[in-house]
């Protein structure tokens, strides 16, 4: 029984530290920024993590190993959303627009099935009493809400055109533009899209950072 114990403490404190590792390489953001596929990830290690310790009789082996696969596979997901953008899109969705111009997107709210409920909880918890105190509302990939009030004297909420060197179909729409005037202004600057790392959208103007621009 005390042989039991022992074990059991062992590999309580052993997956601690040994998850406490995987988390630093693998770089994870605070809970609420968690990606579908970073909580997937994590709920696995975590139920492969009581698992061993509860059966204490067999290998720990049996635990370690699958996890390391999923750390490895997480990390090969991470580096190819990294380089391709709409792989990432797949994986992680798009963020949407709940608040625009201070009017509430319902089509939107509908097609992410978030009900206004959970709009005003979010409201709330971000220190706004009403929706007609907010500009804008974000709904991030992570589930999040960013949120941008009303403000005299403040410039319009930045919208990206380019992201690592991929158009954001969405945001021209919204601008009602296209394609086509996108390609335009880099032709005039004599920069190629593949170049972009991020370009947005700014009183009027298209402000534009490069590949090369990066540290």
């Amino acid at each position: 029984m005390v042989i039991d114990m022992m074990i059991v403490m062992f590999r309580t404190v052993f997956f601690y530290f040994f998850i406490f590792l995987i988390y630093r390489l693998m770089g994870k953001r605070e809970v609420g920024q968690l990606s579908i596929t970073d909580l997937i990830v994590s709920l696995l290690i975590a139920e492969l993590t009581v698992i061993s310790i509860e059966n204490y009789d067999k290998s720990i082996l049996y635990s370690l190993i699958p996890i390391v696969i999923l750390v490895l596979f997480q990390c090969i997901l991470a580096f190819i959303s990294l380089k391709k953008p709409k792989f990432r899109l797949l994986l992680e969705g798009n963020p949407s627009v709940i608040i625009k111009n201070g009017k509430i997107n319902y089509n939107e709210m509908l097609k992410q099935r978030y009900n206004l409920d959970d709009l005003l909880v979010q409201l709330r918890e971000k220190g706004y009493r009403s929706i007609e105190e907010v500009e804008y509302a974000i709904l991030e990939s992570s589930g999040s809400l960013s949120v941008f009030p009303y403000e005299n004297g403040k410039s319009p909420l930045p919208l990206p055109i380019i992201l690592d060197g991929d158009i954001q179909e969405d945001t021209i729409k919204h601008l009602r533009k296209n394609k086509k005037w996108v390609y335009d202004f880099l032709d005039k600057k004599d920069i190629r899209l593949q170049d972009v790392f991020f370009a947005f959208y700014k009183d009027k103007n298209i402000f534009i950072i490069k590949n090369d621009d990066l540290l």
